[in-house]
């Protein structure tokens, strides 16, 4: 039985005749991507803005019904809730945002909670609450700044991987695909006002993960041809790279794009985000490993020619561990 193939033996697209267009757009819509950033704003949840806490426990019960829980908070009309298991199986924190202003009253803010409360209880007389808290825009805002420096600090480290696993141009190239991808993720977000929670930071961190992970098996694939190929023009040797791993992105896109759709369509309100994040960015962290991390070595000065990729201490490990086997 013959194994079906998404992308024949033979395949020979010239993606490269393309990089200055695609690379310009590429440019508008980081820039553009900033922009909406800079005018519209974040719509950031409770994690990152600040709202009302409370904390139950289920007396008679082994789990929280977290489910029906958010369900029925989302109906008193403070925006999406966030509800999650908090200590034991049985224990939820549930957090709510408040309207402008009622930070500053606590009366105002503290009533909010009862209302979520009695909403609770109303299905659950067995639930005794733990806490009604106010957590304050500042303390919110510090944890929203630690996200992001958590964000730069990964996007750096995976960048300084691969500049000692290759080559400094590779680095480059790497650190500025990754920074595209973020860039139009969030853009994403600033044009469409969608919540930007914690979850969605989690997307990111997926995304910077997948894109990586592209991008690593391109390059990898573009160091191996520049020891084999001398002779060869550097824009025919990227393309060829790309074509040679080009049924794998393939494969890998459409099974997770396949295991995305359902829940992108069906899922809960509450993972929507999140779902449609990671959606966006399969498809230009794809994009941008052919047309942004390739394009870069050759606008570095990298040539078959003139560039000759050293040996890592990876490498040598490498080399030890086939000949050990």
């Amino acid at each position: 039985m013959k194994l079906l193939k998404l992308v024949p033996d033979n395949t020979n697209i010239q993606f490269l005749k393309l990089r200055v267009p695609f690379f310009v757009l590429s440019l508008v819509l980081i820039v553009g991507s900033w922009i909406a950033v800079a005018v519209n704003g974040l719509a950031f949840g409770v994690d990152f803005a600040g709202g009302q806490e409370v904390r139950m426990t289920f007396t008679q019960q082994t789990t929280a019904p977290i489910p029906s829980l958010r369900e029925k908070i989302a109906g008193l009309g403070y925006g999406e809730p966030v509800v999650q298991e908090f200590g034991a199986p049985n224990q939820v924190s549930i957090r709510v945002k408040l309207p402008d202003g009622a930070e500053e009253t606590p009366d105002a803010a503290k009533k909010i909670g009862e209302r979520v409360i009695a909403a609770v209880r109303a299905d659950h007389a067995d639930v005794r609450v733990d806490g009604n808290d106010t957590v304050s825009g500042k303390v919110a805002g510090e944890f929203r700044n630690q996200a992001i420096l958590a964000l730069l600090a990964a996007m750096a480290a995976v960048s300084l991987y691969i500049w000692v696993r290759f080559e400094w141009q590779f680095g480059v190239g790497a650190m500025f695909a990754l920074v595209h991808d973020v860039s139009i993720t969030l853009g994403l977000f600033a044009l469409t006002q969608w919540e930007f929670s914690l979850q969605i930071v989690a997307a990111i961190l997926a995304i910077i993960g997948y894109s990586l992970n592209d991008t690593i098996v391109v390059y990898d694939r573009i160091r191996e041809n520049l020891k084999k190929y001398r002779k060869m023009e550097m824009g025919a040797l990227l393309d060829l790279s790309v074509n040679e791993t080009l049924a794998r992105t393939v494969m890998t896109s459409l099974t997770l794009f396949i295991a995305l759709i359902p829940l992108l369509l069906f899922g809960p309100p509450s993972l929507f985000g999140m779902v449609a994040a990671i959606t966006v960015g399969l498809f230009v962290g794809t994009y941008s490993s052919i047309y942004m991390a390739g394009p870069l070595l050759i606008w570095m000065g990298v040539t078959t020619n003139s560039f000759v990729p050293t040996e890592t201490a990876l490498d040598k490990q490498e080399k030890l561990a086939k000949g050990q086997g």
